[in-house]
C-alpha cells in the first residue's frame, strides 16, 4: 500500500524524487532485506561443488568468506550504476542487482571438486561474460523476438529444475555428508523443515515486509533453532566472528586469470536470458510503479549497467548479476519509485561487503538451515518459469518445442555420461541442460512452420484438446 505520508502520489511514481532521509534509508535496507538472502546463496553453492563449502573440512573454506563478501560488495556497486548511472550505463531507475542462480547450472560443472584452482577459469569467463553482456545492450530490442515466453519460461524452469537437487542435498546434511549416519538424519530434517514452515507462514499470513522477508526471518528462526538443538554452538559463532576482519578491500585477480572455452562460451550465451530478465525487470518497474512503459532509453542503459557490473565483479572475485525480481515486487507494493531509496540499499550493501565480519556470521549458517530456505527459493523458480509458460498457447507446434527441449535438457542433467566422449567444454555446457534446451527451444521456435499452431493436439493431451465444441451442442457427458 501505498505511504501518502513519504510524498504526494506524483512525487512516488517520480524515479528522481528524493524522499526525507530517515524513510528512504529505512526503505531502502527494505530492499536488501528482500534480496539478501538470494544474493549471497549462489557463493555458498559454489563453495560447496567446488569442495570447500559448508562441513567440507577444506583448508580453502575461509575463501567462501571472501566470495561472500564479493556478492555482497559488487551487488551494490552493480545497483549504484543503475541508480546514479554512468553515461550510457544504467536505467536511472530504483533497479535492485544481485547475483543471478541463472547462471549456477553452468558454474557448478566448471567448478566441481577442483576447489580453488576452478575459480580461475570461472571468473574469467564470468569478465568476458559481462562485457559481451554490455555488448547486448546495443540491440537488446532487436533479439526479443527470439525469446517469447515459450522460450523464457522453459529456460527459467529448467533453472530451478537443476537446482531443486542442491535444495535436498543441504537439508539432508550437505554433499560431505553423503555416505555418513548423519546425511539425511531427523535433526537435520528437523532444522530444514522449521524454515520452511516459518516462511510458508509469514508468506501466507502475514503482509508488508514480513511478507516479503520471510525467507530471511525463517533464516534467523532455523538459526536459533540450530543452537538450541545443538547442529550450531555459540563458539562456532565467536570464532568467526573473531577471525574475521573489521575490514577489506576486494583483491584483482586474486584467484587468478585462465581462459576456458567452456566458461567463456557457457557464460556469453547465458547472458542472453540474463539481458531478456534484465528486460522484464524495467518493464515491470515502470507500469508497477509509475505506470508508463519503459523506454528504449532505459532498457539499454539497464542492460549496459548489468554487463559492466557483472565484468567489474568479475575482475574482483564477484559472480554475474541480474536485477532482482522480488524487489520490483516490493516497489509495486510500497509504491515508492525513487532510485535514490535504491541507492541507500545500495550503499549499505556496499559498506556490508567490505566489512568480513558480516560475511563471518553468514559462514556460520549450519548448511540444512540453508536447505530449507534453498527448497523454497528453487522452487519458487521452478513456479516464475511454470508462470510464464502458463502465457503459452499449448498447441501442437509448442509443445513439440516445449517437449524436445525439456527431454534433452532434463536428460543431459540426469544423465551426464551421455556425453562423456565429447571434449571437456563442450561436455560441460551440455551437462549443465541448460543451454542445450535454451538453444533448441530457440532454432525450433524460430524454424517450425507456424500452420502446425492451427492442428489438434489430441494424439498428445487427450481427445478433448485443441478441439472446439460446436456452439449450441452440449458435451457428451462422461461416462463412469
Amino acid at each position: 500500500m501505498t505511504d501518502t505520508s513519504i510524498g504526494t502520489p506524483e512525487q512516488l511514481r517520480d524515479p528522481d524524487y528524493t524522499p526525507p532521509l530517515h524513510k528512504a534509508i529505512p526503505l531502502g535496507i527494505q530492499h536488501v532485506l528482500a534480496m539478501f538472502v538470494s544474493n549471497v546463496t549462489p557463493a555458498i553453492i559454489i563453495a560447496g561443488a567446488a569442495g570447500f563449502g559448508f562441513g567440507s573440512n577444506s583448508p580453502d573454506f575461509p575463501e567462501l568468506l571472501y566470495l561472500i563478501q564479493m556478492s555482497m560488495l559488487f551487488a551494490g556497486v552493480a545497483t549504484l550504476l543503475q541508480t546514479i548511472t554512468l553515461g550510457p550505463v544504467g536505467a536511472g531507475l530504483p533497479i535492485v542487482q544481485g547475483t543471478s542462480f541463472a547462471f549456477l547450472p553452468i558454474m557448478i560443472p566448471l567448478v566441481a571438486g577442483k576447489g580453488v584452482d576452478g575459480l580461475a577459469a570461472l571468473f574469467t569467463g564470468v569478465i568476458i561474460g559481462g562485457l559481451f553482456h554490455t555488448l547486448i545492450g546495443t540491440f537488446i530490442g532487436k533479439i526479443r523476438f527470439a525469446l517469447p515466453p515459450l522460450v523464457t519460461g522453459l529456460v527459467v524452469t529448467m533453472i530451478g529444475l537443476a537446482l531443486v537437487r542442491v535444495g535436498i542435498q543441504y537439508a539432508a546434511g550437505g554433499v560431505p555428508a553423503i555416505g555418513t549416519p548423519e546425511y539425511g538424519s531427523l535433526l537435520n530434517w528437523s532444522a530444514a523443515l522449521v524454515v520452511i514452515a516459518v516462511t510458508l507462514g509469514l508468506k501466507f499470513f502475514t503482509r508488508g515486509m514480513l511478507a516479503v522477508s520471510a525467507v530471511l526471518i525463517g533464516l534467523i528462526v532455523g538459526y536459533v533453532y540450530a543452537l538450541g538443538v545443538g547442529i550450531l554452538t555459540v563458539e562456532a559463532i565467536t570464532s568467526s566472528w573473531n577471525r574475521s576482519a573489521a575490514f577489506a578491500l576486494p583483491q584483482p585477480f586474486k584467484y587468478g586469470f585462465e581462459f576456458s572455452v567452456a566458461a567463456i562460451v557457457g557464460f556469453c550465451l547465458m547472458a542472453f536470458v540474463s539481458a531478456i530478465e534484465t528486460v522484464g525487470d524495467v518493464s515491470g518497474i515502470t507500469k508497477g510503479g509509475a505506470r508508463r512503459e519503459a523506454t528504449d532509453t532505459e532498457i539499454q542503459g539497464a542492460t549496459y549497467a548489468d554487463g559492466l557490473g557483472t565484468a567489474i565483479a568479475g575482475v574482483f572475485g564477484g559472480f554475474p548479476n541480474t536485477s532482482f525480481s522480488q524487489n520490483v515486487g516490493l516497489i509495486a507494493m510500497t509504491g515508492v519509485m525513487s532510485r535514490h531509496v535504491v541507492t541507500c540499499g545500495a550503499v549499505f550493501l556496499i559498506i556490508s561487503g567490505l566489512v568480513p565480519k558480516v560475511g563471518g556470521v553468514i559462514r556460520t549458517v549450519p548448511i540444512e538451515v540453508l536447505g530449507g530456505g534453498v527448497i523454497v527459493m528453487f522452487g519458487m523458480v521452478v513456479a516464475a518459469g511454470v508462470s510464464m509458460l502458463s502465457d503459452v498457447d499449448w498447441n501442437r507446434r509448442n509443445m513439440v518445442i516445449f517437449a524436445v527441449s525439456l527431454s534433452i535438457g532434463l536428460g543431459l542433467q540426469l544423465e551426464p555420461g551421455a556425453v562423456q566422449y565429447l571434449p571437456e567444454w563442450a561436455r560441460v555446457l551440455m551437462v549443465s541442460g541448460l543451454l542445450p534446451a535454451a538453444f533448441i527451444a530457440i532454432i525450433l521456435n524460430l524454424v517450425l512452420p507456424e500452420h502446425l499452431s492451427d492442428e489438434a493436439t489430441e494424439e498428445v493431451s487427450g481427445g478433448m484438446a485443441g478441439r472446439r465444441q460446436p456452439e449450441g451442442i452440449p458435451l457428451e457427458t462422461p461416462r463412469h
